[in-house]
């Protein structure tokens, strides 16, 4: 069993194509290691996805979804997390916690739904996984 984190798209694309090594949230966790990328179901707005393509532009990412295209609700991939920083110089970092990330890898889409914090997802077999919430995944300060 593998801990997945949802993350909004566009972001989980950056995440799961290396792009983006850090994810901000409000919490802090002492976890390290592999984790699924989770796209969450929201899909990306008009206005998200002008910011996206700044971002893009700014970064030089040439190669990128179209705004409708983008997988929501579903593993997108997995990446490490190495770190858990409340400072970095890290372009992506702007919370207050910056979980970092490392060894990016895409996956092919496999739908399930999502939850808050960490969840827990048993093997990707091509029938819908489980999913656990898990206990320590509960926000702290």
């Amino acid at each position: 069993m593998m801990k997945a984190l949802s993350i909004r798209q566009p972001w989980a694309w950056l995440v799961a194509n290396g792009y983006k090594d850090i994810e901000n949230r409000r919490w802090r966790t002492h976890f390290r290691g592999r984790i699924w990328i989770h796209a969450s179901s929201r899909r990306v707005t008009k206005t998200e996805y002008e910011h996206f393509l700044t971002i893009c532009r700014e970064r030089r990412i040439e190669r990128f979804p179209k705004r409708e295209d983008f997988k929501i609700g579903g593993i997108v991939g997995s990446v490490e997390i190495v770190d858990c920083v409340t400072a970095s110089r890290s372009y992506w970092f702007g919370g207050e916690y910056g979980f970092v990330l490392k060894n990016a890898r895409k996956t092919p889409f496999r739908p399930i739904k999502g939850m808050l914090g960490f969840f827990a997802v048993r093997a990707l077999a091509p029938q819908l996984p489980c999913r656990t919430r898990l206990p320590h995944a509960r926000k702290t300060k």
